[in-house]
């Protein structure tokens, strides 16, 4: 996948919707990086020079979004790659479609701010149950020298419960100092106590910080009152606020009341409460957006925490949502497995700080709407307080001109940010596509998953300003109206049955499995803020992780052989067929692995081959409930399988182990979506409806 971005097609009489799936600050194994004094951009739109424009001669360029001629300016006739002069078109700024610049100072408001990191934490009783801290305290100890950043970094901490505790951290103290302050609403009092430094004191606070609150029996929770405190406290600078909470906020501003009615989950009707409560938390994060704040949440709750209210906090400062249903040291060990894990990750993986990002395109285009998580400044540019390498972004495109004398069209991403080192640097990708005059190139070469992401997140906005019922009526008309058109438009000899272009052929399975997503399923037990928080998946990660999510991957793994493998990094990693989601496709003689992206299934069966159980799980018969690491080539060969599919994403998705009887088999079986449920149709009932629908 590119980091930038695919197209999924044209909103002419395709009836496909026009646009872009961006993932602008992938991890990338191989970015080239200019140092330039000068950076080449149209005088006209200001797009910076790229693989599309055109030469006209050695010291003149023709832009390929406005057109305009522009000069070649003398620096850029030396091609530092190669020591050569007078090849322009040679400059790497030029052979490659994703490149980064270190910028020179007209691209600094202010002098590159440091990386600050304030830590806001839920220490009431209600918290102190989950036993979260203790795995807080400890994975921030054992990645405190990893966290991106240089000599300027700051750590700092407020914890909270019916009260807010400020600790001093600063360096020349032998030991943390904490002012509790019980005036929730005159927390401006304090702004100068809670500095933010030494590492030494930092870690002294980590190894007490559980304690401190072991016996705490306050169940009050003043979040809003934190919220602002840290506000106030990263203010002067900015930098990343990471929020974790365990409970309903219901004490003083932002407080909140339960919304959610169990009784609803499996409502045919509509969804009520997917629309915020109050716009205290995306005012409060507007807030922290001019401030350069970005809150991260991570929400760690057995009870209803109103995700829709609270998730405002990240989705406008552009940060992100963190939901571990039921976390419990306990009585929850993959959710703890899952939360140590995405915590090394979120605490180690770069980051860019007061961020912009601005997409343009060729003149006759423009920008409709934008999806995930920022602030929109201006029609074409985003405000990221923080940009990390795991945000997907996602636009929709419309036609305002006609383009019938283009042979192709550009689109570019410019992301500027500061590095956690203090450099200012602009990534920049650019994509050029073909322009065709006939609807039937249009349909060989539409990109039917980044048709499906782009439907999802309009999905997501008009279960929210619309209604569920709407949303998925519009998912199935999406469908309906595109292969009516391939028919009536495309197709010179009309023929029975539902016909498909060849690169739409899981179209209509893609958008049933849309339905059947937990964010806009009906007639299934969910609870709202899991369904919340799918949407907000939805919206947030980039296309890969996001099709995982909608089509999870089914294997079966328990007879794995070499044949066809790949070998990486001299490891031999078996490539099993991908099965369709049916459970005709599942027998009790198997074991098999379906990767919904976020966790991972093995599902084995009762009469489960006796080979897998010794030589894979290590058990004579059919209990296991771990994968554990064996010398035996069976072993080998499913652990590597299953770590390629680990590595081939950022985060670290939970393995559940079970068997006919375990609970989580329901959660295992409503991913089979070409499956009948009680409120939903097979894949066949569901193309023989888009049929009907179209031959009328």
């Amino acid at each position: 996948n590119p980091p930038m971005a695919i197209l999924a097609s044209y909103p002419l009489p395709s009836k496909m919707p026009l646009g872009l799936l961006l993932h602008p600050f992938k991890d990338l194994s191989q970015l080239p990086v200019v140092t330039s004094s000068t950076i080449v951009r149209c005088r006209s739109c200001r797009t910076y020079i790229n693989p599309f424009v055109s030469f006209l001669d050695q010291r003149r360029w023709k832009c390929n979004l406005c057109y305009r001629v522009n000069d070649v300016p003398e620096e850029f006739m030396y091609n530092p790659v190669s020591r050569a002069y007078g090849e322009p078109h040679k400059r790497p700024e030029v052979q490659n479609a994703t490149i980064e610049f270190i910028a020179p100072s007209e691209y600094m408001l202010r002098p590159p701010q440091p990386a600050v990191y304030l830590f806001v934490l839920d220490v009431s009783h209600n918290a102190v149950e989950t036993g979260y801290l203790n795995v807080f305290c400890q994975s921030l100890l054992d990645n405190i020298n990893a966290l991106p950043g240089d000599s300027r970094t700051k750590v700092g901490f407020i914890t909270f419960d019916s009260t807010i505790h400020f600790y001093n951290l600063q360096e020349g103290l032998s030991q943390p100092q904490m002012l509790i302050v019980s005036d929730i609403e005159g927390v401006c009092l304090v702004n100068h106590c809670s500095v933010l430094c030494g590492f030494q004191l930092v870690q002294d606070l980590l190894k007490n910080l559980p304690n401190l609150f072991q016996k705490t029996m306050e169940t009050q929770s003043a979040l809003g009152s934190a919220l602002q405190a840290a506000f106030k406290l990263l203010s002067p600078t900015g930098g990343r606020m990471s929020v974790f909470q365990t409970q309903l906020p219901n004490l003083g501003v932002g407080a909140l009341q339960s919304r959610e009615d169990p009784n609803q989950r499996a409502s045919a009707k509509d969804i009520q409460h997917l629309s915020p409560a109050t716009d205290f938390y995306k005012k409060l994060a507007l807030d922290c957006s001019g401030q350069q704040v970005a809150v991260d949440l991570f929400l760690l709750s057995a009870q209803y925490c109103d995700l829709a209210s609270l998730g405002c906090i990240s989705r406008y400062s552009a940060g992100s949502v963190y939901y571990y249903p039921s976390y419990h040291h306990q009585h929850n060990p993959a959710q703890v497995e899952r939360f140590q894990k995405d915590l090394k990750r979120y605490l180690t993986r770069k980051i860019g700080f007061e961020a912009v990002m601005r997409i343009r395109c060729t003149k006759g285009l423009s920008i409709h709407t934008f999806h995930g998580n920022f602030f929109v400044r201006s029609t074409d540019l985003l405000s990221l307080p923080n940009v990390n390498p795991d945000a997907g972004f996602a636009v929709q495109m419309s036609i305002e001109e006609n383009l019938d004398d283009m042979q192709v069209v550009s689109f570019q991403a410019a992301l500027l940010y500061t590095s956690s080192k203090g450099e200012r640097r602009i990534r920049v990708h650019t994509l050029c596509l073909p322009v065709v005059n006939s609807l039937s190139d249009i349909f060989a070469g539409a990109d039917v998953q980044a048709i499906t992401g782009l439907l999802a997140c309009m999905a997501v906005d008009r279960s929210v300003t619309a209604s569920l019922s709407d949303a998925r009526d519009a998912m199935t008309n999406a469908a309906i109206d595109s292969l009516a058109s391939y028919r009536q438009s495309v197709l010179t000899i009309q023929q029975p049955g539902l016909l498909a272009p060849a690169c739409l052929r899981l179209f209509p399975l893609y958008i049933l499995a849309l339905l059947k997503q937990k964010a806009f399923r009906t007639g299934t037990s969910t609870r709202l803020d899991d369904r919340v928080f799918a949407m907000c998946q939805l919206k947030y990660q980039p296309l890969a992780y996001a099709m995982l999510m909608i089509h999870p991957a089914l294997y079966r793994v328990d007879d794995l052989t070499d044949e066809g493998a790949l070998n990486i990094n001299e490891r031999t990693i078996p490539q099993p067929r991908v099965l369709q989601l049916s459970v005709e496709k599942l027998n009790r003689e198997g074991a098999f692995l379906m990767d919904t992206g976020m966790i991972m299934y093995l599902w084995v069966g009762r009469n489960c081959n006796p080979n897998f159980l010794t030589q894979v799980l290590g058990v004579p018969s059919y209990t296991a409930y771990l994968l554990p690491d064996l010398d035996t080539a069976e072993s080998q060969r499913t652990r590597a399988f299953i770590g390629w599919l680990r590595d081939q994403r950022p985060f670290s998705p939970t393995l559940h182990i079970i068997k006919d009887e375990s609970q989580l088999k329901s959660s295992f079986m409503q991913n089979m979506i070409e499956d009948r449920t009680e409120a939903a149709l097979s894949y066949y009932e569901f193309l023989l409806h888009l049929q009907q629908q179209i031959s009328k």
